[in-house]
């Protein structure tokens, strides 16, 4: 009865499926050991974020470029504040409230010919020769940074030559959590933290990185270092599961179609073993078309054959 599983029909069927059910396990298996990548790397940056809170600072040159390994690191600068060039970052949020960002930026070298009191060697664009700045974040604020009341509580940064230690962080780019690269900002307002967008607003070179204060002067509050781009449990980790999830239903669907399939077959040729053969379908009468003798015979209502 079941010899048509020796049909060409079927062999190739019974191929298909005795391949695909080892690829979709595959799949499913390495998106789970991606999963569970990301969660080890999680796990272990949250070991090394406690290691290094506790570990001292590092000078900023010695952790540049930023990686996903130097990215969260204490960092340590010396250098002025720029007052003039305070930057007010909005639509952030800490403890899930609506706030924005103080960033001022740190010159860490006044140029070649800079002395104690802080010359700047300037050219004819009015920029130091030499000079280099680094954005810090010296805290977050509730509230809007359009509001005078709001703006109105940002300390002012000290004067003089300070060191500030914080936590690095890479630049961001578009899409990242709260950022506006739209434009169309006030002056004085940042939708961006990164080089790129800070490049045209000051005098002097940028670095690619900046730096959340671990102190907050004020009524400013700390802001917290973000993970590194690609790692820990972002959307991609939980992307991974539910990948592995699908290439598992693949593989039980794969084996649905083809016991559907055989079953129906076997009935069949049980049927045509017992000599039992479907009803032979009958041809739809065309519409206005006059029916036949039979038709007519078995439409005749009782009482005319009466």
């Amino acid at each position: 009865m079941y010899r048509f599983l020796l049909t060409p029909r079927w062999w190739v069927i019974n191929v298909f499926t005795l391949l695909a059910i080892p690829v979709c396990l595959f799949m499913g298996s390495w998106q789970l050991s991606r999963f569970e990548t990301r969660v080890n790397t999680h796990n272990q940056q949250q070991d090394e974020a406690s290691a290094e809170r506790k570990a001292a600072a590092r000078p900023l040159d010695d952790l540049l470029p930023v990686t996903a390994k130097t990215s969260g690191e204490r960092a340590t600068a010396t250098g002025r504040y720029d007052t003039a060039h305070q930057l007010l970052v909005p639509d952030r949020r800490l403890d899930d409230r609506d706030g924005f960002y103080v960033l001022t930026l740190l010159r860490v070298d006044e140029g070649k010919d800079g002395g104690k009191d802080g010359g700047r060697g300037e050219g004819k664009d009015g920029a130091a020769d030499g000079a280099k700045a680094l954005p810090v974040v010296r805290g977050w604020l509730p509230g809007d940074a359009d509001d005078p009341a709001a703006t109105a509580k940002v300390p002012a940064p000290p004067s003089g030559e300070v060191t500030v230690t914080g936590a690095l962080q890479a630049s961001e780019h578009q899409g990242g959590d709260g950022v506006s690269a739209s434009g169309g900002l006030p002056r004085g307002q940042l939708g961006m933290i990164s080089a790129a967008s800070l490049v045209n607003l000051v005098p002097y070179q940028v670095y690619d990185a900046w730096v959340t204060s671990a102190e907050a002067p004020g009524a400013l509050k700390p802001v917290p270092p973000t993970a590194a781009e690609g790692t820990g449990l972002d959307i991609k980790a939980f992307q991974n599961l539910g990948y592995t999830g699908e290439w598992f239903v693949f593989a039980g669907f794969v084996v649905f179609m083809w016991f559907r399939l055989f079953r129906r077959e076997a009935e069949t040729a049980r049927d045509l073993a017992l000599g039992i053969t479907p009803p032979e379908p009958t041809a739809p009468t065309a519409p206005g078309a006059d029916p036949t003798p039979d038709d007519a015979e078995r439409t005749r209502s009782p009482s005319a054959t009466a």
